[in-house]
């Protein structure tokens, strides 16, 4: 009998539509999100299948609802426009030449707070010359008359570029995170959290933020409105988010830590009109949801969902929130429902993902070298079992290293575990020390150590797939993408064990990274020294991958946007000369056009069998039963 069941391709992988951006209405009717290719814009709710709405060229960032739920607004070709449920085309709301980043419609139904650059000056001699610190490329906050459709400058946050903006749910002040400068560095470090008053423009000062401040949260305790927001748990730039919380009646107070005591990791805060916050936990290899009790203050667990939710959004009531979900063998769809559950999910994006015969997917847990418990996943090749090994297996680390891998469909990120469990391989997903989901203390051993334990982590827990008869030690790959591919550029210049790996937007010089990257020296919290500490050696050498160039055996594959800010590209330029002096088997790809994650949907294909490829040319053919992929030896440095 034909077996009828879909194969996996590169191009059902890419074409995905998978969803972003719910907001739910602020009666918790209904849902708006986004999904691609073209950003378009659609309505779901319970018992009613999605409805598409008309969005211009496609919906730029997030949707907001109005306060009545009856409209919504959107950005679409830069500008703010405006769409109401009851029929008709979108209105256009601005006719802006700055460069629109954000918006919040206010209670009163007839303004939008939005958060933009100021329009160029033609006559300042600049052209389009980006000149760091100038004020011009400062985003500031202003008010939309919805009546006259006036857009102005609130005053008294000067020139300062504001970065977010919520209003308290009753209808008052506005809370507002600004930097001194657009560049992260040192844009963070000098971030300040104010109120504003969006009906006179006062301006009120609540002092600085920890870095990395985001999520801007109103919750309502016994003495009165407070503002809490997630930023890295001090003292340093690598640790656990925590949710900060400082008091807005009365004069200034500290900002408190409120989850200093957890051992799960915080991610999104969302506010409700009753005064109470919801958050989503990271929690290994799952989220949950907690409700913030003003009288404790403290965050109390309502449910936890196996995989991985996010995009966190709740109506005015809390009664009923809305997120993106995703688990083992569900890819990423809209769901909603009450903090407790169930989710439901809102009409199905990606069907023909479904019919697809999927890799096993298994938890596991191990112990590092030193006895920490640690968490992952095994994914083995579809119809395959653990006594079906050993397999040839591919260890694919995580981004962050502040991340993880949950317990989700592993389709999204590049390399996809089961773009390569579907060709035949044990996919090994490991959470070293430096991730989400155990608590601060687990994300800050990396501090100033990078690859260190988080090498030895991972290294333990091949050891484990290996002992088990899962791996076989002779066929071993490793790849990532960004932190990940610094582990993979690392890893190969530790040990010869690994037969193939594959570099993707990876450091390979902790210090040029912390000179050069968007990050800047908060990247120093990892590779422990910046390059202007006085004459090497510099501890940031002791933790960078070219270091160790000399040492690499193993065929390596570089893959690396050729716009990427996060990552610049000479980061990549600089491994692979050094493998060429040494003779190191490997090759370069540059992709033009793209940045730190790539859009295009050729060269996204294009990684994704490249990717594949390059193992099945070095670890050998794939279980019986798997085709493997015709080699395609490449050379070429760029691909179009």
């Amino acid at each position: 009998m034909t077996d009828r069941t879909p194969r996996l391709t590169a191009e059902l992988l890419v074409d995905a539509a998978l969803p972003r951006s719910p907001v739910i209405s602020p009666d918790g009717s209904r849902v708006a999100y986004v999904a691609p290719p073209a950003g378009e814009l659609w309505v779901a709710s319970a018992g009613s299948p999605p409805a598409r709405l008309p969005c211009g060229t496609g919906c730029e960032g997030p949707p907001r609802w109005a306060p009545d739920s009856m409209s919504i607004f959107f950005r679409s070709d830069g500008q703010l426009h405006r769409l109401r449920l009851d029929g008709g085309a979108p209105e256009p709301l601005t006719t802006w030449r700055g460069r629109i980043s954000g918006h919040e419609p206010l209670a009163d139904g007839r303004t939008v707070a939005v958060i933009a650059t100021d329009e160029p000056d033609d006559a300042d001699g600049c052209g389009d010359a980006l000149v760091w610190g100038k004020s011009g490329r400062n985003d500031r906050l202003r008010l939309l008359d919805l009546g006259t459709r006036e857009l102005r400058a609130v005053d008294g946050l000067g020139d300062r570029h504001v970065v977010e903006a919520v209003q308290r749910p009753d209808g008052g002040p506005l809370a507002v995170i600004s930097w001194a400068c657009p560049e992260v560095d040192p844009g963070t470090y000098t971030a300040e959290l104010h109120v504003v008053d969006p009906g006179t423009g006062t301006v009120r000062d609540l002092g600085g933020v920890e870095l990395e401040a985001r999520s801007l949260c109103w919750w309502l305790a016994r003495d009165g409105w407070h503002v809490a927001y997630l930023a890295v748990t001090p003292p340093g730039p690598v640790g656990g988010c925590a949710v900060f919380d400082v008091a807005v009646s009365g004069p200034a107070g500290e900002h408190r830590n409120l989850t200093s005591d957890m051992t799960v990791c915080p991610a999104e805060l969302a506010q409700t009109a009753s005064g109470s916050a919801l958050a989503l936990f990271a929690d290994g290899l799952d989220t949950a949801v907690y409700r913030l009790d003003p009288g404790s203050r403290r965050f109390e667990r309502v449910s936890t969902r196996a995989g991985r939710l996010d995009s966190l959004t709740a109506s005015r009531s809390g009664a009923a929130i809305a997120v993106v979900a995703s688990t083992a063998h569900a890819p990423r769809s809209v769901h909603s429902g009450p903090p407790a559950g169930p989710l439901i999910r809102l009409g199905d994006t990606t069907p023909e993902l479904r019919r697809i015969r999927w890799g096993t997917q298994e938890r596991l847990s191990y112990r590092a070298g030193d006895g920490l418990g640690l968490d992952g996943l095994l994914i083995l090749p579809p119809g395959r079992s653990r006594q079906d090994g050993p397999f040839p297996l591919v260890t694919l680390v995580h981004g962050g290293p502040y991340a993880r891998h949950a317990d989700e469909f592993g389709g999204g990120s590049f390399p996809p575990g089961q773009w390569l469990a579907t060709a035949g391989y044990a996919v090994f997903l490991p959470n070293p020390r430096g991730g989400e989901g155990h608590g601060h203390a687990f994300a800050a051993a990396v501090a100033g150590r990078v690859g260190l334990d988080e090498w030895s982590d991972i290294s333990s827990g091949i050891d484990t797939l290996i002992d088990a008869g899962i791996a076989d030690p002779d066929r071993l790959g490793i790849g990532g993408w960004s932190h990940g591919g610094f582990m993979a550029a690392w890893a190969v210049g530790q040990t010869d064990r690994f037969r193939a790996a594959i570099m993707g937007a990876g450091i390979s010089d902790w210090g040029m990274q912390a000179a050069t990257g968007e990050l800047g020296t908060l990247e120093a919290g990892l590779g422990g020294s910046v390059g202007w500490e006085g004459p090497g050696p510099h501890r940031h050498d002791e933790l960078s991958p070219i270091s160790y160039a000399s040492k690499i055996r193993t065929p390596v594959l570089i893959l690396h946007g050729e716009n990427d800010t996060n990552v610049p590209l000479g980061q990549a330029t600089f491994f692979h000369r050094a493998l060429l002096r040494f003779g190191v088997e490997h090759e370069f790809v540059v992709y033009p056009r793209e940045g730190h994650a790539f859009r295009e949907r050729g060269h996204r294909l294009d990684v994704l069998r490249r990717t594949r490829e390059w193992f099945d040319r070095w670890l050998g053919e794939p279980a019986p039963g798997h085709g493997r992929t015709a080699e395609r030896p490449v050379r070429s440095r760029r691909t179009r």
